[in-house]
């Protein structure tokens, strides 16, 4: 009997090998595999749930401020609320604190989705791809640089631009300015809700499907 349990558990060991193939430069961990500490099915798909959800609301938030509060803000609506005088200034400042708001949410997507990335390598033991690892890091270091960066630099610019204390050739060239550093913000915006759409694309669609299931399923 101690022969068939020694040769049970080497076939073991060697279905998990052949799952797990070695790969040069790629990092595995086997928090999630080990058996003594098996976890249950429902853990990776908490995982796969957290990481799709994250995506969608990071998405739907690039889209309904890109199509949705920018758009409005600069309405017609918004003139005849605000009135003629008061519009210029004010759509732009309330701009502004949409903007800030925009950039920090944009901020903790991108850090929950590093996140979830260690975590899902900590329970499937599968060390995230390069290019996936390297947009999520692309992502928040431009949600960084424009929340810490271009937006404070947006409303200085904006507030020069209407000041009534400034003299008028500077208050052009702050418009100028601002006119430039706006039009490459929301460039860069579309690029950004271009790729967090790729991004959720992948995480709904995994490269590999058997990642989601837990080892116990391997040796049933």
């Amino acid at each position: 009997m101690s022969s068939v349990r020694i040769a049970s558990s080497s076939l073991i060991s060697a279905a998990d090998d052949h799952q797990r193939p070695a790969l040069p430069g790629v990092a595995f961990s086997t928090l999630g595999n080990c058996a003594t500490l098996a976890y249950r099915g429902g853990v990776i798909g908490t995982l796969r749930f957290v990481g799709i959800l994250n995506a969608a609301v990071w998405l739907g938030a690039a889209i309904f401020f890109t199509f949705g509060i920018g758009p409005a803000v600069f309405s017609q609506e918004m003139q005849g609320l605000l009135e003629p005088k008061n519009y210029p200034y004010f759509s732009g400042a309330i701009a502004q604190i949409f903007i800030a708001r925009y950039f920090r949410l944009q901020l903790v997507c991108s850090i929950v989705a590093l996140l979830h990335c260690v975590v899902e390598w900590l329970y499937l033991g599968k060390a995230p791809q390069k290019l996936w690892i390297g947009l999520l890091i692309g992502l928040f270091s431009v949600n960084l640089a424009g929340g810490c960066w271009l937006q404070p630099k947006l409303k200085r610019l904006h507030t020069v631009k209407y000041a009534a204390n400034i003299r008028p050739e500077e208050r052009r060239a702050a418009g100028e300015t601002f006119r430039t550093w706006h039009g490459m913000a929301q460039v860069v915006n579309l690029l950004i809700t271009g790729s967090v759409a790729v991004y959720l694309w992948r995480v709904a669609n995994p490269p590999d499907p058997t990642r989601f299931l837990s080892a116990t399923k391997f040796r049933s």
